[in-house]
């Protein structure tokens, strides 16, 4: 299985981006997916998760309300929609494929893509 993130760039306060990550393989539609970041000089967090279905989402507190996470199984391909972002949302974001809100829940990591919120 191999994850490559996408959509990453520089947007000002207020401004929007939309990540996606592609799946190769077969097996796409039977994991969950997340979403992490890693801010400079900070430990990677997660940010959001959705399990096989779409059924359940789950978000880290901060990007409540700012981020839609979503995928298109037919695509192999799961997106982050980030609304109203703000400076401290600039960080590295990884997809991987897993489910929870921990870094070891994930098998499979794609490379990460920048994201960097001028204000």
């Amino acid at each position: 299985v191999q994850l490559q993130a996408s959509g990453g760039g520089l947007v000002q306060a207020g401004g929007s981006l939309r990540l996606s990550c592609s799946a190769t393989g077969r097996t796409f539609s039977r994991y969950g997916m997340g979403w992490f970041r890693q801010a400079p000089g900070k430990e990677r967090k997660f940010v959001a998760a959705i399990n096989w279905s779409s059924s359940n989402t789950y978000y880290e507190d901060s990007v409540k309300g700012r981020f839609t996470i979503s995928r298109d199984n037919a695509k192999n391909t799961v997106y982050l929609q980030m609304n109203n972002l703000k400076p401290e949302d600039t960080a590295v974001y990884y997809c991987a494929r897993g489910w929870g809100t921990k870094g070891f829940n994930y098998n499979y990591w794609g490379q990460g893509t920048l994201v960097t919120v001028s204000s």
